[in-house]
């Protein structure tokens, strides 16, 4: 069955016209009326959706700012409503200031005689797995809404539903990004994706840090059209990457050391899992199949068996898949099995390959790209060169069977 998901479409809204207007304020008097055309499309969709959108920020924020655009261009609200595609930037235009103050570009900002910054990266993808700017390797149940990035720059929220009902295997459905104003750099932008939906924009329509002088120091590009986008925040040295993997999306971000200890008071900040990780309850533990495993035997044997996992992929079939795109046997192989296993979803194989293609783009050290202990709570040197330990495998199935109880 499909995972349950806002009906609210004004990410849709917002996309369809940005792509009508890309570049329309810096339009002449004369193309002011297509201007208005597309205006009026836009206020026309944020009102086909206006019942779903009751309680979401940025359709009210599209809303007003529609109302807004109407009056300073003079726009009737009465006339056609089709959406001509407008000219583009031209070249040199002022969203593209190669002039920015050196305050809006982080690296530049660097003396001569400084130490270069460090860089950490964070990831999220799949069922959902976890990679912490410590490098810690989790897998979380986290269902709904969870804080991903906290700090005095930016906001990171996620949204997990469940994969298959009754199962408690989760994926990304939802990812909310907050840009904070930053001095003359930029204004404050918010960044909001669905399933279905990866805008190339921001939820105001814009694709950069606003009318600032630093503005092109935020900028979204599109990588492949409703797949993949990147968001380059030079001002505070951060690379985000998000993905459309199937249905679920993926997150990688790069962000120097700096930038993530920039809080008022980390001993008392809230929960905030690229860097404290899930909390213990919300983990999938290895260490604990064990006794899971026992528990299970003693249930075969007892009494009726445990829900088999999906009939789609047998552990044979799963490893064989994951080998085609994955052929280090590392967390990210472990974790493409563990998927298929649990959702049947080739999809799932895709993402962790996408995940591990960003953190051989945005990990600062190449030599910690493969991760290979399961826990946080592994004992240091437990680790598996380039083969997993049969009882891995076994210890996999048993959670597998779990997941779906």
């Amino acid at each position: 069955l499909p995972a349950v998901t806002s009906p609210c479409k004004i990410l849709k809204c917002n996309s369809e016209f940005w792509a009508a207007t890309s570049g329309s304020h810096h339009l002449g008097a004369e193309e002011a009326p297509e201007f208005c055309t597309a205006l009026r499309a836009y206020a026309h969709c944020t009102r086909r959706t206006a019942r779903t959108c009751r309680g979401d920020l940025a359709y009210h924020s599209a809303v007003h700012g529609i109302d807004d655009l109407m009056v300073q261009h003079n726009c009737s609200k009465d006339g056609p409503t089709s959406q001509p595609r407008l000219r583009t930037l031209p070249p040199g235009d002022s969203q593209e200031r190669s002039d920015s103050p050196e305050i809006c570009h982080y690296e530049k900002s660097f003396h001569k005689h400084s130490a270069a910054p460090n860089y950490t990266h964070c990831g999220l993808f799949g069922d959902p797995h976890l990679r912490t700017f410590t490098d810690t390797f989790q897998t979380c149940k986290v269902q709904g809404a969870w804080p991903l990035i906290d700090n005095n720059y930016l906001n990171v929220q996620v949204t997990n539903t469940p994969v298959l009902p009754g199962s408690s295997a989760t994926a990304t459905s939802k990812l909310t990004i907050i840009f904070k104003s930053f001095q003359e750099c930029v204004d404050q932008k918010v960044y909001q994706a669905e399933m279905d939906e990866l805008p190339a924009a921001f939820v105001d329509g814009s694709k950069n840090g606003g009318d600032k002088h630093g503005a092109n120091s935020l900028k979204i590009t599109e990588k492949v059209s409703g797949q993949h986008i990147e968001i380059q925040a030079k001002y505070i040295g951060t690379t985000i990457v998000v993905r459309q993997v199937g249905r679920y999306l993926t997150f990688a971000v790069r962000m120097p050391e700096e930038v993530v200890n920039a809080v008022e008071d980390r001993d008392s900040q809230g929960l905030y899992l690229c860097l404290r990780g899930c909390p213990l309850n919300q983990q999938i533990d290895f260490q604990t199949i064990r006794s899971a495993q026992a528990t299970e035997g003693r249930a075969r044997r007892k009494g009726p068996s445990l829900p088999a996992p999906p009939e789609a992929f047998t552990y044979e079939t799963a490893t064989a898949k994951c080998r085609e795109k994955l052929p280090v046997e590392d967390l990210y192989f472990q974790s493409c099995v563990f998927d298929l296993l649990t959702t049947g979803d080739v999809n799932f194989m895709l993402a962790a390959y996408y995940a591990f293609e960003d953190v051989k783009m945005l990990h600062s050290n190449k030599d910690k790209l493969h991760l290979y202990e399961r826990t946080r709570d592994l004992a240091p040197g437990n680790t598996a060169p380039t083969g997993a330990h049969p009882t891995l495998w076994v210890a996999l199935l048993c959670l597998c069977w779990l997941c779906l109880l």
